[in-house]
């Protein structure tokens, strides 16, 4: 019985090792990553063609490319240096629409209404956000949205279409500074 108490005892202490990391079973490539890019890379191309393709019909306008990876152009613009373009933290009111690149109207003025934004602090798409930042109370501005800068692969899961380029006119109405300024 001596034995048998012994042996149990080698036996339960040699059973409770700590516990091991087990190793991940698959291994992931980059092919879908790869793959990805290239996708991306080859829309992005076929939306700067098609922006380029609409600017060249439109020469009538003076377009500008801006340093966010889209273009626009001064419906109406202020001279005055005085004025000031918005900065973080400050409150914009603006109207805008949204239409397709070749003109058909998804959103207007009417629908949106009339906005306010907190610059920076709020939930806005990427190509607006950056786009009222270089705009100065009173100016309309029409800016054109490669599908990246707009609402991207998913839309706006309304009205807006995935991967969908987007011409949009804003219209700022006011910049209000914070008290942190």
């Amino acid at each position: 019985m001596n034995k048998f108490l012994t042996l149990a005892t080698i036996a339960l202490a040699l059973a409770c090792k700590s516990p091991e990391a087990r190793r991940p079973v698959s291994v992931k490539s980059g092919s879908f990553i790869d793959e990805s890019v290239e996708r991306n890379k080859k829309l992005n191309a076929e939306e700067q063609a098609l922006i380029e393709k609409f600017m060249t019909q439109k020469q009538e306008n003076e377009y500008i490319a801006s340093e966010s990876g889209f273009w626009y152009f001064y419906n109406t613009k202020t001279e005055i240096d005085s004025l000031q373009t918005p900065v973080f933290g400050d409150v914009v009111n603006y109207d805008f629409d949204v239409k397709t690149l070749n003109g058909q109207t998804i959103y207007s003025f009417d629908d949106l209404k009339t906005r306010n934004y907190t610059m920076d602090k709020e939930e806005l798409f990427t190509g607006l956000r950056e786009g009222l930042k270089l705009m100065k109370t009173g100016e309309t501005v029409t800016f054109l949205f490669p599908s990246q800068k707009a609402y991207g692969y998913y839309g706006d899961e309304n009205k807006i279409g995935s991967n969908t380029p987007l011409m949009c006119k804003v219209t700022l109405n006011s910049i209000t500074k914070t008290e942190d300024d």
